[in-house]
C-alpha cells in the first residue's frame, strides 16, 4: 500500500526535485530549466531526459542546468557545456549534420524504398513460382525423355495401366 502511494507521488511530480541545499529559482527560470532538461539525455537511463529521470545523476545534471541558468547562460551555452562533457549523445535530438543525417533521413529513405518496391509488385503482379509451373497440367501429350522410352519396365507398367 505504501509502495503504491509512493509510486503515485513520484509519478505526479512534474520534474526531478531540487537538491535540498540549492536555492529555488523564480518560476520563469524554473520553467526554462525544465524545458532545457527535457532536451538533454540522462546519462544513466535509456531514452529519458534529465527532467524525466528519477536517477540521482539526472538530478545532479538538472541542478547543473539550474546553476547555469542562474548564472545567466544562454540555452546554446548550456547545451555546449553538456556537449563538451558528454558529446552530442547528451542531446535527445542531435543536430542534423554530418553522420547524423543517416539518423534523420534513414527512416524516410526506407519508407520511400518500401513504397517503390510495393508499387512495382502491385503494377507487375506476382511472378508464378517454380512450384506452380511444375504443378500445372501439361498442355500437350506427355513427353518422354530418352531414358524413359528405353526402359522396358516403365513400358510394361504403362501397358498395364492402359488395360
Amino acid at each position: 500500500m505504501i509502495a503504491l502511494l509512493a509510486a503515485a507521488l513520484l509519478a505526479a511530480t512534474p520534474h526531478a526535485p531540487q537538491r535540498e541545499a540549492s536555492e529555488p529559482l523564480p518560476p520563469e527560470q524554473e520553467a526554462r530549466v525544465q524545458l532545457l532538461g527535457k532536451q538533454l539525455r540522462c546519462a544513466v537511463c535509456q531514452g529519458l531526459s534529465i527532467a524525466d529521470s528519477p536517477s540521482s545523476m539526472a538530478r545532479a545534471q538538472l541542478d547543473t542546468v539550474r546553476s547555469l541558468v542562474k548564472e545567466g547562460k544562454t540555452d546554446q551555452e548550456i547545451f555546449d557545456y553538456f556537449i563538451a562533457r558528454y558529446g552530442e549523445w547528451a542531446l535527445l535530438a542531435p543536430p542534423a549534420h554530418g553522420f547524423n543525417w543517416i539518423v534523420w533521413a534513414g527512416p524516410a529513405l526506407i519508407l520511400v524504398l518500401g513504397a517503390f518496391i510495393i508499387s512495382r509488385l502491385v503494377r507487375t503482379g506476382p511472378e508464378p513460382s517454380q512450384a506452380s509451373k511444375e504443378a500445372a497440367p501439361p498442355s500437350g501429350p506427355p513427353k518422354q525423355d530418352a531414358a524413359e522410352a528405353e526402359d522396358p519396365y516403365l513400358a510394361a507398367v504403362r501397358a498395364e495401366l492402359k488395360k
